[in-house]
Parts: structure tokens; C-alpha cells; sequence
């Protein structure tokens, strides 16, 4: 931690030749506070954008029975298996881009609250509390990199440039 030295408020001296006191403060700067703070939201996204990417997107897009067997069973078949797969491999992608954060941990919030209701009614709540578990960390990474969604309407709405693709 650094260590500065601030005067102390001068108070008269008893005698002109007596010296000013001096304190040592330890102060721990906001920055590094804010550092581990991003490191671990960073860490968070991360774990979150594996999970989404190997245990849940995988499953679907290789079409492990499993996966077949619960679309199977809500009566939507590998259409919506495929579609649903590839939207949560997308989210977990976008939770590791900086501009797609928020969003990305929006639309996957919006999915579990999906998913949630279709436990509910399909699976009779059976593993119901897992998509309501995983919508806590994702609506605080939304919120978290909010500032990112002005950044990510900025780069949409600025004109293209001759000679640029869209």
C-alpha cells in the first residue's frame, strides 16, 4: 500500500524553533479496488460465457440425447434444439466481447426466464431454481456494463464511410 505524508493543520508552535508535526497515512487508492472489482466481473463473464458455450449450447448443437430427449419431451423438437443452442453459444461469445457485454447478458437473462417457465411447465419445476440462479450474476453483469450499451449504440448508428463495409 503507499504511504504518504500530509502536514498536519498547523497548530502555533511553543517556541519559534519548534517543528512541525507530521502524520503517515496508508491509504489504499480507489483504483486498486476498482481493479480487483472488474477482475473479478472479467472472471465472472468468463465462467459464465464457458458454462453457457460447453454445458449448455454443446449439448443442444451436437444433438446429445439428452438434449433430444428434453426437446422431445416439451413437444419442440431439433428446430427449436439448434435455435435455442446457437442463441446461448452466441450470448456466451458476446459476454467475452467488450461492446456486446450488457446485452449479451441481457438476452441471456431473457432466455433463462424462458427456460424457467418451461420447466415449470413442462418439466413440473424440476430444475426450475437453475435458470433463476443463473439470471442473479447475469442481470449484475448487465448492469455492471451498462455503459457499454451507449458505446455499442454509438458504433450502430455512425455513418459509413466511403470505401467501408457495413
Amino acid at each position: 500500500m503507499p504511504e504518504t505524508t500530509t502536514p498536519v493543520p498547523p497548530v502555533p508552535p511553543l517556541s519559534p524553533t519548534a517543528p512541525v508535526a507530521s502524520r503517515t497515512v496508508v491509504a489504499e487508492p480507489s483504483t486498486v479496488r476498482g481493479r480487483r472489482a472488474r477482475a473479478a466481473l472479467r472472471g465472472l463473464q468468463i465462467v459464465l460465457a464457458l458454462f453457457y458455450g460447453i454445458a449448455s449450447a454443446l449439448p443442444k448443437l451436437i444433438a446429445h440425447p439428452s438434449a433430444v430427449e428434453s426437446f422431445d419431451k416439451i413437444g419442440w423438437g431439433s428446430g427449436a434444439m439448434y435455435t435455442i443452442g446457437a442463441l446461448e453459444l452466441a450470448g456466451a461469445v458476446a459476454l467475452l466481447v467488450p461492446v456486446l457485454q450488457s446485452v449479451a447478458a441481457m438476452a441471456l437473462s431473457a432466455l433463462m426466464v424462458g427456460a424457467f417457465i418451461v420447466q415449470l411447465t413442462a418439466f413440473h419445476g424440476q430444475n426450475a431454481a437453475t435458470p433463476l440462479i443463473l439470471i442473479v450474476p447475469l442481470v449484475f453483469i448487465a448492469w455492471a456494463r451498462r455503459r457499454h450499451n451507449t458505446d455499442l449504440l454509438r458504433l450502430l448508428r455512425r455513418p459509413l464511410r466511403r470505401g467501408e463495409r457495413a
